[in-house]
C-alpha cells in the first residue's frame, strides 16, 4: 500500500527569495508571490502545513495596475465600529502606503485561517529597493512575464 507522504516540521527546509516590483503588474505579482509563500514550488507541498519560504518584495511603490485600475479599483477596510467600512483608490493607497496595497493583495491570495495567517509573517514588503535581509542571503525570483507591456 502507498501512503501519502507528508512532511514534519522539522524537514522543512525555508528559503528566501526576493521579487523587485518595479513595473510589474499588481496581480500578476501577488500570485507568484502567494505561490512561493504557501509553499506550492516545492514537492512536499501538503495544503494543512505551511511549508512556504520567505518572501521579500522591494520597489512596491513602482507596482502597475493595468488599464486605468488603479483609479477605478478600490479597496475597503473595516473599522470595526458601525458604519466604519472605508474606501480608497488603488492609486492614492499606492501614493500613501504601497506596502500595505501589496500585502493585502497577497494577504487574500492565501488561505483565510490560522494558516494563512502564518504564512503571512514569511513576507516582508519594502516601498524602496532597500531591505535588511541580506544576511538570509535571499536569491532574486525572475518575474519577466509579470512585466506591464
Amino acid at each position: 500500500m502507498m501512503r501519502t507522504y507528508t512532511p514534519k516540521a522539522s524537514e522543512i527546509i525555508r528559503a528566501w527569495h526576493v521579487i523587485d516590483a518595479e513595473g510589474l503588474v499588481l496581480g500578476r505579482l501577488c500570485t507568484e508571490a502567494a505561490r512561493v509563500l504557501r509553499g506550492k514550488h516545492k514537492t512536499t507541498f501538503a495544503p494543512h502545513i505551511d511549508s512556504g519560504d520567505h518572501v521579500i518584495v522591494i520597489n512596491a511603490a513602482k507596482v502597475v495596475l493595468t488599464s486605468d485600475k488603479a483609479n477605478k479599483k478600490t479597496m475597503y477596510h473595516h473599522t470595526g465600529y458601525p458604519g466604519g467600512i472605508k474606501s480608497e483608490t488603488y492609486s492614492s493607497l499606492l501614493g500613501r502606503k504601497p506596502e500595505e496595497a501589496v500585502r493585502d493583495s497577497i494577504r487574500g491570495m492565501l488561505p483565510h485561517g490560522p494558516l494563512g495567517r502564518q504564512m503571512i509573517t514569511k513576507l516582508k514588503v519594502y516601498a524602496g529597493a532597500e531591505h535588511p535581509h541580506a544576511a538570509q542571503s535571499p536569491v532574486v525570483m525572475d518575474l519577466s512575464a509579470a512585466k506591464a507591456r
